[in-house]
């Protein structure tokens, strides 16, 4: 029997066109289908009234495994940093702890434990009153219980905290935040403006050019071309790993060889390493380079020292430029007619700057990192600062100098560890232009570990606030004009090296912690969240294949302000390490085209024997045996305790935010405490590709 259909309700609505049709069935399954016009049955059916119960289940399965598979992944990788937290922090494999040779390190780490044992004693008193149902600090206007009101010993501690903390440690905090918002939102500007001016750069598609041939000779009787004469150094110290590469790459140059020098200044202790590069020196040299090997017994002044005993050799006067090459720098064949041409015509110009890119960008999430902040260094801060001002601090490689304007701004001095920045603002002083350019670039590698990354930054970082110390009185006094003075002192040397790093680690590593145990000054979002990430946004413009890292690039940015704080404190007050340098470790990383030139070199001369004719056969079963690679060394991690304090200290913040449900800061303290953990554990240079 069908089942009754009451349609008795159908005439109390409008009246439709068409003829309703009804099919009634028999089998419970039945349908029921209304066609109000001829062509209504041919009309597409929407998507929604096709599915039915069996369809919606399947896709909430479906959803639901995504959302369980998710949550295994979150727990997989939680689960691997418990275990790995476990296997380095309490059983200790194969790790090492960083050692502080500073005071002033020790002192920081000092001040940081003291902030986080009082963080967890704040949190425990805050904890049992929460759960006591004293709630004083989620209301916005603190309410003080009366005298009346208290419920005990405790209850009176606590309340007296609510009252010191208000009256005495907010303003402090208040204060002090407020200061470092100004320097954020200052620093912020600045970025801003180079932005705006890199814009204007490919907008107006400006850039240095090279008019006509400038090699061609003025004199009609001569050869018809006229190529100045060029030195060329690479200063090396142990470099065993990339010796061969460098030294290959600028010995073809492509250069007149009677109008080129190359000078390998090595400052290696290692005998062995030495030889090496001996034997590499004498195998160019046997094929026709004009290529020479210098060693210093003692290797004072650094680099510095280094291309200063260079410099100082007789037959450098003959020469008109020199370009420097770092030992892991590898430039193409036609640098040289791409840089060198800028001089002519142009007696102010002292400086030539070719860019740098990197062989090994993309091996781990550090080396990511590093191109995105090395790009914005390059594209934006240089060429801007190149357009508009003449001048920017010589990266020290991969550019080429005139030799008189060295010898006239007082050549390479010992005095600090950046004596590229010192040689550039003395440079600029005397009155002399630099040029960058952006199209011209040369191969080389970032540090793949965070030992070694971490040594660099603090070099970076302390040797230019040792610079300004005692470059200062010679700025004031100098002939230059007063808004290029302003430029040095508060934009190149304060703006971005001594705010930049004592803002970011100030207010996101000290104060935004603080502001979870007194609410009173709380940092509003856009401080913590939308103008950092906006920044973050502008920085990675030059590397747009860097976005998806643009979360952990701004993290690691704030993880990394404490080694740049401590950098700076240590330059700025004349600290032991303002003047410690440690050779960067490389890993001799090559690209594609540099392994087929390697391998179409090696069957270019298989005849060794011919090449190396002035050696035994003991002395080449010597050298090949100082050329196979040495023993690989187990590695060995590092712990890092300022880090890893500091960790906590973030983590703990965000357990209090949460009783206090302040979503947004709960999650940039987590995420921000991992990064921290990460880095203290010495993760950060894992392989992540």
């Amino acid at each position: 029997m069908a089942p009754g259909l009451d349609f008795s309700d159908w005439g109390a609505k409008e009246t439709r066109k068409g003829t309703p049709v009804v099919v009634k069935m028999e089998n419970p399954n039945y349908s029921v289908v209304e066609i109000e016009d001829p062509d209504a049955a041919f009309r597409p059916v929407e998507k929604s009234r096709g599915k039915n119960a069996k369809q919606v289940t399947w896709v909430l399965l479906l959803k639901a495994h995504r959302a369980v598979g998710c949550v295994a992944w979150i727990a997989t990788l939680f689960w691997a940093l418990l275990g790995t937290i476990k296997k380095r922090l309490i059983f200790r494999h194969d790790v090492d702890m960083a050692s502080e040779k500073l005071g002033k390190g020790k002192l920081l780490f000092t001040v940081i434990k003291a902030f986080l044992v009082t963080s967890l004693t704040i949190l425990a008193f805050e904890i049992i009153a929460y759960f006591n149902g004293w709630h004083y600090f989620q209301n916005p206007s603190l309410h003080i219980p009366r005298t009346s009101e208290i419920q005990g010993l405790f209850h009176l501690v606590y309340v007296t905290w609510l009252w010191f903390r208000a009256d005495y440690i907010a303003p402090l905090i208040q204060a002090l935040s407020k200061f470092c918002v100004a320097l954020f939102l200052i620093q912020s500007a600045d970025r801003m403006v180079l932005c705006l001016g890199c814009f204007w750069i490919k907008y107006k598609k400006i850039k240095p050019r090279i008019e006509g041939n400038p090699f061609k000779s003025n004199d009609v009787e001569g050869s018809g071309y006229d190529y100045p004469m060029v030195l060329v150094q690479i200063p090396m110290c142990n470099e065993r790993e990339v010796y061969e590469q460098s030294i290959s790459a600028v010995c073809q140059l492509d250069w007149p060889k009677d109008r080129l020098l190359i000078q390998v200044l090595d400052d290696s202790d290692d005998e062995s390493i030495q030889c090496l590069i001996k034997a590499e020196v004498a195998t160019w040299n046997q094929r026709g380079i004009n290529i020479i090997y210098r060693h210093r017994l003692i290797r004072t002044g650094y680099k510095a020292g280094n291309l200063k005993s260079a410099m100082s050799c007789e037959y450098v006067q003959a020469y008109e430029f020199v370009a420097i090459f770092d030992a892991d720098f590898q430039p193409n064949p036609d640098f040289l007619k791409q840089t060198v041409p800028h001089f002519k015509d142009n007696p102010e110009l002292g400086l030539v700057q070719a860019r740098w890119t990197f062989v090994n960008k993309d091996e781990n999430l550090l080396t990511r990192l590093q191109n995105i902040n090395l790009c914005f260094h390059f594209e934006v801060e240089q060429q801007v600062n190149s357009v508009f001002l003449n001048f920017f601090g010589f990266n020290g490689t991969a550019g080429v100098w005139r030799i008189r304007a060295l010898e006239e701004s007082g050549g390479w001095l010992e005095r600090t560890t950046v004596e590229d920045m010192d040689i550039a603002v003395r440079a600029h002083l005397n009155g002399w232009k630099f040029i960058f350019l952006n199209d011209v670039k040369v191969l080389c590698e970032v540090p793949e570990s965070y030992e070694a990354y971490r040594k660099q930054q603090h070099r970076w970082h302390s040797g230019p606030m040792h610079l300004f110390r005692l470059c200062l009185p010679a700025i004031i006094t100098s002939k230059i004009a007063i808004w290029k003075k302003a430029n040095l002192i508060l934009l190149f040397f304060l703006l971005r090296k001594l705010i930049l790093p004592f803002y970011s680690f100030t207010l996101f590593c000290i104060i935004l912690p603080l502001t979870m145990f007194v609410p009173e000054a709380e940092l509003p979002v856009w401080v913590i969240c939308y103008v950092p990430v906006f920044m973050s946004f502008l920085n990675i413009l030059p590397a747009p294949k860097s976005f998806p890292f643009i979360v952990p690039y701004l993290l690691f940015e704030n993880t990394m302000s404490v080694t740049k704080f401590n950098a700076m404190v240590s330059g700025l007050f004349k600290l032991g390490s303002s003047y410690e340098w440690v050779v960067t470790k490389k890993a001799g990383r090559s690209s594609e085209s540099d392994l087929l030139a390697a391998a179409e070199r090696e069957s270019k001369t298989t005849n060794q024997l011919q090449i190396q004719r002035g050696a035994s056969e003991s002395e080449l079963t010597e050298l090949n045996r100082l050329k196979a690679a040495p023993v690989p060394v187990k590695r060995v991690n590092k712990i890092y305790r300022k880090e890893l304090t500091l960790a906590f200290l973030l983590l703990t913040a965000s357990v209090r935010s949460l009783l206090s449900a302040q979503g947004v800061h709960f999650y940039f303290l987590l995420f921000q405490g991992v990064t921290f953990l990460l880095v203290g554990l010495d993760l950060i240079g894992e392989q992540m590709s």
